[in-house]
This record gives structure tokens, sequence and C-alpha cells, in this order.
């Protein structure tokens, strides 16, 4: 038990630091993100807190963060518009169709975890999940040089190098065996912003920022429940049918990009997450947001990496992020508006390069070229259009792609017995890639008339592959031969029955070889038995 607190309480100074040092970075991108979407600051600030501490207290990931992103932003920006065209000049419609939407958005996501939906991210192949974070690593990147000056004068070259001298206190800190174990993020923060304030530097800070994008500054009350939002717009069919689709495709964006943000870290840490229950922590994150005026969130990866560096591990981490961003936005808002731009976009750069899977470059040629086209294309999606599409066109691709390996992989060993019984012995899966391989392995009119097909090295795997198989059957029936069907798996052979009753008749039950019965009882087997000890 002493050791166990002991371990608990020295991590607890790397989580409370981490926090920090992510609460920092999350301002920059919550207000950012707002502006993409269209909303006030403030939308997305109480965003980061909600979603945040929710996710972090009761999620399935400790150690992860979330907050409002931009793969949901750039969705919200037509909801907006839409929304602030269906009402009156200054109403400002859309802001609440917005709300209403990330409300509908958390109950789908809920769902998605009570149904257990959270165990499919598993499915994802690893080439998608390295076009994802390469993608997603060139996205953070392209976002960060909208934040130098578009002239090439003096305050260009001054925030480059305050952005590579945050860079070099990153990369250098944790080099220094008696400062390794500091948070070099939240250091190079500290530095750059001492050097700026203290120095009189004329650089754009995060107040200059907020200022430069309309809004009025950092400084806000806690957050209350927005119940106007049920009185502003009108709760019927017309509204759902309007934010229903809007709401599916953010619920889908925030649970592939948490699940995958967990697969991740789960990586990194060489721990496992709960999917399904970060798909219902998602869920209640996202209602409550929506009810307190937040645009929404999800995982976000650039802020986790930066979390899980810097020595976060726990819910705590999470927590004191949410708590300390929430400080700011309450009493510290003068202080946080001048932090410099550059240190926060210094400190991104360097989780692009933690978060660029830079193994991809020395497995290019030694990956199939499928595999490499996949994991080109989803870095590529990931970039011109959103995370959804990427991933899900990824997978798309590799289940294509292992379908039609797997379609080849048919065969049908031919022989004749003693009494004139031909057999075909069919190996690999039959299933509707396969069928038309399987169908051209047989000679109809060729054969004699007895027939065995023996399926004790196949896998019927699907309805296609039992419609080919009761097809086959009635063909050679209808040249007046006999078909008899061994080694069917139990659930081929109750479908066959139960779309004819003459199966009863040409399906074998007796079996009398050894290996049908290892097949279908492995708990019988022992050693000694060759290559089917490996059943």
């Amino acid at each position: 038990m002493e050791k166990f607190i002991r371990k608990r309480v020295t991590n607890a100074r790397n989580d409370i630091f981490s926090g920090i040092t992510v609460a920092l970075a999350l301002v920059p991108e919550a207000v950012a993100f707002a502006f993409v979407a269209g909303v006030d600051p403030l939308v997305g600030l109480y965003a980061a807190f909600m979603v945040g501490i929710i996710t972090a207290a009761f999620g399935g990931r400790p150690g992860m963060i979330s907050g409002a992103t931009g793969a949901l932003a750039v969705v919200m920006v037509s909801l907006v518009s839409e929304g602030n065209a269906m009402g009156a000049e200054g109403e400002n419609l859309g802001l609440y169709y917005l709300f209403a939407t990330v409300i509908l958005m958390g109950f789908i996501q809920m769902m998605a975890g009570v149904l257990k939906l959270g165990k499919f991210v598993r499915l994802i192949p690893h080439p998608v999940m390295m076009g994802f974070v390469n993608g997603l690593a060139i996205v953070i990147f392209t976002s960060q040089l909208g934040m130098f000056p578009e002239d090439h004068d003096t305050s260009f070259w001054m925030m480059l190098g305050l952005v590579a001298l945050t860079m070099l206190i990153m990369w250098g800190l944790p080099k220094i065996k008696k400062l390794s174990k500091l948070p070099e993020a939240l250091i190079a923060i500290l530095v750059v912003s001492g050097i700026v304030i203290f120095g009189h530097l004329d650089v754009a800070s995060v107040g200059s920022f907020i200022r430069d994008g309309g809004g009025e500054g950092l400084k806000g009350g806690f957050p209350v429940p927005h119940l106007e939002t049920f009185s502003k717009i009108p709760m019927n069919l017309e509204t759902l049918w309007f934010i229903g689709p809007y709401a599916l495709i953010l619920a889908a964006i925030g649970l592939i990009e948490s699940l995958m943000t967990l697969n991740l870290i789960d990586e990194l840490t060489d721990t496992r997450g709960n999917g399904n229950r970060e798909c219902i922590a998602q869920g209640g994150a996202n209602i409550v947001t929506g009810l307190f005026g937040g645009m929404g969130g999800c995982a976000m990866i650039g802020q986790s990496i930066i979390n899980i560096k810097g020595g976060g591990r726990t819910r705590l981490s999470g927590i004191v992020a949410a708590l300390t961003l929430l400080a700011f936005i309450l009493f510290a808002s003068g202080l946080i508006e001048q932090v410099p731009i550059a240190a926060l976009v210094g400190v991104m750069f360097m989780v692009v390069i933690g978060t660029f899977a830079w193994s991809s470059f020395r497995i290019i040629n030694k990956i199939p070229k499928t595999d490499l086209f996949v994991l080109i294309l989803v870095s590529s999606l990931t970039v011109i259009f959103d995370l959804a599409i990427a991933v899900i066109s990824g997978v798309i691709v590799s289940a294509l792609v292992f379908s039609w390996e797997n379609a080849k992989r048919i065969r049908a060993r031919k022989r004749v017995k003693e009494d004139g019984t031909k057999v075909y012995e069919i190996w690999g899966p039959l299933f509707f890639g396969s069928i038309s391989a399987f169908n051209e392995k047989f000679d109809i009119k060729g054969d004699p008339t007895k027939i065995e097909i023996d399926f004790v090295e196949s896998r019927v795997s699907d309805h296609s592959a039992f419609e080919a198989i009761l097809n086959l059957v009635k063909k050679y029936e209808a040249e007046g031969k006999t078909v008899h069907l061994k080694h069917l798996s139990e659930d081929c052979k109750i479908l066959l029955n139960k779309a004819d009753p003459k199966f009863k008749e040409i399906i074998i039950e007796a079996i009398d070889d050894p290996r049908y019965h290892l097949v279908e009882n492995p708990e019988k087997f022992t050693k000694g038995l060759g290559e089917y000890d490996v059943l």
C-alpha cells in the first residue's frame, strides 16, 4: 500500500505541471477554433473546460486531453451560417442551433458507447493509423503557420527566433540530467514569456490574437445553463431534420478522433483504455457543454501528446488542465493574455515532430504497396478534407484489398474414389469475394454421377457463400447427379436445412475424420498431431 501511495504522489507532481502546460496550450487553440466556427471565443473556451474536465474524470483513457477541436469546428462553420440565415438579422440563431446540435451529438455518442461500438476502432488497420497521425501532424503544422505575420519584416523574424528558442529549450532541457524531470513545455513558455514581457518586445500575444479576431478578451464568468436555446429555436421535426445530419457527422468525427487518439496514447504508455467508456464520457460531456453554451469537442491529439510527454498519466492531469483553464478565464485572464503566441507555436511545432510517424519513411520499401497507398491516401485526405472521410476511406480500401487477396486463396483439390465418386476438397475462405473463383473449380457437365464436396479446410463465411453452395447443388441435381457435402460449419448447415429440407439427406453428419473433430472441438486437441498442432 505504501508503495502504491508513493507512486501516485510521485506522479502527481508530473500530472500537475503537465496539466498547467496543457492549459496554456489549450487557450489559443480553443480561441482559434471558436473563430473558425464563427462563434465567440468564450464558446470555445467553455467547451474546452467542460469537455476536458468531464472526460478526464469519467473517460476511458486517463491522461488523454479533450476540448474544442479544429476537426469539429470546420463542420460547424456551415451549421452556424445556415442557422443565422434562418432567423432575422442580429438574432444569431446559428449559435443556438449549434448548441442544440451539440446536445444531439452527445446523445448519439452515448448511444454508441451503450451499444459497445467503441470496440470497432480495433478494426482500423495500422497503415490507416499511421496515415492519420501523419495527416494530423501536417494539419497542426499548417494551422500554426497562420500565426506568423504575413510581411517578412522585423516582427516576423522576431517571432521566428522566439519559436526556435522555445523548441530549443524543449529539445535541450530533457538532455540535462539535473533538469530532465522539469516540464520542458511549461519552462519554455515561461522563459520566452519572460523575455518578451521584460524585454518589451513587440510581438503578438494571446490577448492581441483574440482582439484581432474581433473578441474582447478572455474575461468571462463561470459557465451557466443556456436554457434560452429551447425557446429561441422551434422544437419540431423541421429543426431535427436540419440539425440531425450535422449531429451525426460531428458525432462520427468526434468518436473517430477520440478513439484513434485513445489507441495512440495506449501505444505510447503501453496501457489499454476503454473505448466504450470513452464514447459514453464524450457523449455526456457534449450534452453538458451544449446545455452550458459550449461548442462541443472531442479528444485532442496534440494536447494529449503534450500531456503524455510531460509525464501526465492519470486523470489528475486532465482535471488540472481543465481547472487551470477555468482559472485563466475567471482570474488570470490578464496574465495569460501576455503569453506570446510564438511560445505556443513553438510548443505545437514540437508536438508535430513528436506526432509524425517518421518511421513511415523507413518502411516505404518494406511494406506492401497497397499498405503504402492506404497510408498516403489517409494522410492526404486528412489534410484535404477531414478525419472522418480519411479514416473511413482508408478502412474501406484496406477491406477491399483484404477481400481481394483472400478471394485469390480459394483452392479445390480433386480426386476420385475407388467407387467412382469425385471428391472436391475445398481450401481457403468461401465468402462473397471468392464465390466466382469457387464456381470455376467445378465441371458440372463433365463430372461423374456422384460428387462429394469437402469443406474441412474451408470456412463458409457469409450468406453469399451459402447461396453459392445452394446454387451449385441445384445445378448438379439439374444434370441428374448426386451431391454430398461434408464438414460444413454448423451455422451453414442450419441455413441450408432451412432453405430446403432436402439438404438433410445430402449433408453427411457421420464424420470419421479426426481433423474435423479437432476443428469443431479444439479442447480435444493434444500434442503430437503434427501440422494440426497449430489449430
